[in-house]
């Protein structure tokens, strides 16, 4: 964030779209459930160098977002969060899980300000990136979760250079059972971190080893990204993950200035 002298640039000001607020970042959407998130993960707004500003769709938690084959009672309470928050003044929306791509094409078209809604979003991009001789390793939460129209809703062409990989469900991973899992986890969810980073960095080697044409991983989930320097160490690939998203998202709405010499 930059702390230097004011914009010279901003002289006169005029409300923008009946906004509330202004200076504001990202708006982030996030699930009516109560779970801590290390620094890094979505929810934690402390290790973010922008404004974020969190709304509670309300009703939506893990369970009905992601474990429940029908999504349609999401859909109205996704849909006025991003609302409130683009009243409220937010430049762009974002949400907590990648499991939200379900919802990517309800909320862009209700809203007049750009939509982040899952980190998969950046699938095609590697895609480009990476070339068609290597794969995208795409880590998610529960791959039995991971549907065809998630990622058609965010752009993913069901033929191409993928991989679905389940942290949890093919691999186990305990420690995000602890905070993720409605089934298991306890009445106050907690994780330890260096257990939790053993187990991303297991995952992750497991699954380019399995894979060795994988050219990218993709971190889906939003507890994933605390880790994701860590992964990188160990398999030496581009990690993409939810971080990377909202640092592009944020670029694209406040572009920074420039400054320099020649």
């Amino acid at each position: 964030m930059n702390q230097g002298n004011r914009d010279w640039g901003i002289n006169t000001i005029k409300t923008r779209k009946q906004h509330a607020c202004y200076g504001m970042g990202l708006g982030i959407i996030v699930l009516d459930d109560a779970y801590p998130g290390f620094p890094g993960d979505v929810r934690n707004a402390s290790a973010f160098p922008y404004p974020i500003q969190y709304d509670i769709a309300k009703g939506v938690d893990n369970y009905t977002l992601v474990w429940e084959e029908d999504k349609s009672p999401c859909r109205e309470p996704i849909k006025q969060s991003a609302r409130r928050l683009e009243k409220m003044g937010c430049r762009a929306i974002a949400a907590e899980c990648g499991y939200f791509a379900y919802f990517q094409k309800d909320v862009a078209g209700y809203v007049d300000i750009p939509v982040f809604m899952s980190s998969l979003l950046q699938v095609p991009f590697i895609q480009q990136v990476i070339g068609p001789q290597k794969t995208v390793g795409i880590v998610c939460a529960q791959k039995r979760f991971l549907t065809d129209t998630h990622l058609q809703n965010v752009g993913i062409d069901l033929n191409s250079n993928f991989i679905i990989a389940g942290a949890l469900d093919e691999y186990g991973c305990p420690e995000f059972t602890n905070l993720w899992d409605p089934e298991q986890r306890p009445e106050r969810p907690q994780a330890h971190y260096d257990k939790a980073e053993k187990d991303m960095i297991r995952v992750c080697t497991e699954v380019c080893k399995a894979h060795p044409d994988i050219g990218a991983l993709m971190l889906e989930c939003t507890g994933m990204q605390p880790f994701a320097r860590a992964i990188q160490r160990e398999v030496d690939l581009p990690v993409f993950s939810w971080g990377t998203l909202l640092d592009y998202a944020y670029s694209v709405v406040a572009h920074r200035d420039y400054y320099g010499h020649v």
